[in-house]
């Protein structure tokens, strides 16, 4: 098995859930993946660095495109930027991690992107699970405003409910290492 098939085992097991849910959309929906479980596992951790690291490489390279750091909104993007992030580290286009707060701090310097990023930067926006892509955009929309540049959205699983459209509305590709219909055979 590659770590691939090992990644989405463990999600199979540890982070997917069917059933009647609610989503932090407000959705109803028949599927919950909860990847942090997964993503703060040591051995899910390791395989979503180096899966991420092959998938985000993989479009830099056939793309020639310049990327400086990698992160999105905490909580969902935060383990998935560090292993990714880590994974590039020995690599000559080696990425820099950053990670986004709900609102600006409200004291010391009223940041709201934390870590390794600076005006101007040329960055992958990480989500953990897309729905409607919601959250996503609010991440692109920070990134933006604070003089970065998005040049494509890393997701872990796309739901296909939406999400991924809705990102690239917004000039943003997405890449996602599953989609549902990867992880359920559907």
């Amino acid at each position: 098995m590659s770590i691939k098939d090992d990644l989405k085992t463990m999600l199979l097991e540890k982070s997917v859930r069917t059933g009647d849910f609610t989503l932090a959309s407000g959705k109803k929906s028949d599927l919950y993946v909860d990847c942090r479980v997964t993503a703060l596992d040591n051995r899910g951790a390791a395989w979503i660095g180096e899966t991420g690291w092959d998938v985000v490489r993989g479009k830099i390279e056939a793309e020639g495109l310049e990327v400086d750091a990698i992160g999105g909104m905490t909580m969902g993007a935060d383990p998935i930027s560090l292993v990714v992030g880590m994974a590039s580290a020995e690599h000559e286009k080696a990425l820099q991690v950053f990670n986004i707060r709900k609102e600006p701090k409200g004291h010391g310097r009223g940041k709201q992107i934390e870590g390794n990023f600076k005006d101007g930067d040329k960055v992958v926006v990480v989500d953990d699970v897309i729905t409607t892509g919601g959250s996503t955009l609010k991440a692109i929309e920070a990134i933006r405003s604070a003089g970065g540049e998005v040049v494509f959205c890393l997701v872990l699983v796309d739901r296909e409910e939406g999400g991924r459209p809705a990102i690239e509305a917004a000039g943003v590709p997405v890449v996602s290492i599953f989609t549902r219909s990867e992880l359920l055979g559907e």
